[in-house]
């Protein structure tokens, strides 16, 4: 083929056109934007009633919760304040001042505001969440089952710590024991220096910090609440005057009584009980009082060194526990250094024959 034809043949081909090309972007016109912007605002101007009703509903819902937890959080606050000061005018006694002091009254209406201020809080926060939810019509019964069944599992997984947050929530409800007070868990005892919703600080008498917690308590006994007991037995022998040992423990009642500061520490008269028990070489006499709670100790040591100082005074014995006879004097005994006789010290005895060595015999020469 010659170049002639080749260039005839190119030239007879139809050149593409741009609108022919297959890439090539179709440009909406001016109607079909028009048509578009009008079905928006149609659809616009039908729903916007509903979507400002559903704006209104949700905005009132937590308006409504906000001033609800506002007032009853106050009311809450309140509520304590009021509880502190009926506690703190305990009929206006001495006990009732120990029983609650400002370090106890403020930890104890702290954890209490706090419990009822996060219970309501969450009570309402929730309630409304769950409104507002169902003001978007979604279907909450899944969502509750859910629900549940996580708190469930998170319950049985961490049932000691709810163990514990309740035992701590009824424990301060019911002031079983507060700040300064000295107690008897079980587990520890000691002085309570901190009291909290899940742990309970003991200070022990050596000095060492315990952390009870609040679940593992099965009973507490309270050494701070009402009065406590001095008690002292006094062990005299029995051939004492009875009469001159019970003048001598009142003398000593009467001073002790009078004399500061034991005389706050004692919420009664020291008393004089009388024979405790009778035995056949002593007699134990009871010497009783009541005391402020925690000083009963102190009274009774206060009290034994007295009454010590008194019977030496009196020149009455105090006898500590059963009398030993004496003991005699070997040198009074002429038969002490004199050995026990023994049947190997007569070589004519069996015994001496038997254990006497064996001489070997001797041959005839």
């Amino acid at each position: 083929m010659s170049l002639s034809a080749v260039l005839t043949a190119a030239g007879s081909s139809p050149t593409p056109t741009p609108s022919e090309s297959p890439t090539a972007v179709t440009v909406p016109s001016l109607q079909d934007a028009q048509e578009s912007a009008t079905n928006a605002a149609g659809w616009v101007e039908e729903n916007w009633s509903t979507w400002l009703a559903i704006g209104l509903r949700v905005l009132l819902i937590l308006v409504i919760a906000a001033i609800l937890r506002v007032v009853v959080r106050r009311a809450i606050t309140k509520l304590i304040d009021r509880m502190n000061r009926t506690v703190q005018a305990v009929d206006g006694t001495t006990l009732g001042g120990l029983l609650v002091n400002v370090e106890r009254r403020r930890q104890r209406s702290q954890a209490i505001g706090s419990v009822l201020r996060s219970v309501a809080s969450f009570l309402i926060l929730g309630t409304a969440a769950l409104m507002v939810l169902g003001t978007f019509e979604i279907n909450l019964a899944p969502l509750l089952a859910s629900a549940g069944v996580a708190g469930v599992a998170i319950g049985f997984g961490a049932r000691n710590l709810v163990t514990d947050f309740l035992s701590g929530v009824f424990m301060i409800l019911e002031d079983q024991y507060g700040v300064g007070d000295q107690i008897d868990a079980g587990v520890a005892s000691g002085e309570v220096i901190e009291v909290g919703l899940r742990v309970t600080k003991l200070r022990g008498d050596n000095g060492e910090i315990w952390y009870v917690r609040n679940g593992e308590v099965k009973r507490i006994g309270n050494l701070s609440q009402g009065w406590a007991t001095a008690g002292v037995d006094v062990t005299v022998k029995a051939s004492e005057d009875l009469d001159r040992v019970k003048a001598t423990l009142v003398e000593v009642a009467e001073k002790m009584n009078k004399e500061e500061p034991w005389n706050e520490f004692l919420w009664s008269p020291i008393e004089v009980l009388g024979l405790d028990s009778v035995l056949i070489d002593s007699m134990v006499v009871r010497v009783s009082a009541k005391t402020m709670p925690g000083k009963s100790l102190t009274v009774e040591r206060e009290l034994r060194w007295r009454i010590k100082r008194a019977f030496d005074a009196a020149d009455i014995r105090i006898v500590g526990g059963p009398t030993v006879p004496p003991e005699e004097d070997p040198a009074l005994d002429p038969t002490a250094g004199v050995a026990a006789p023994s049947v190997y010290s007569n070589t004519a005895s069996p015994q001496a024959a038997a254990a006497s060595p064996l001489t070997p015999p001797t041959s005839a020469k």
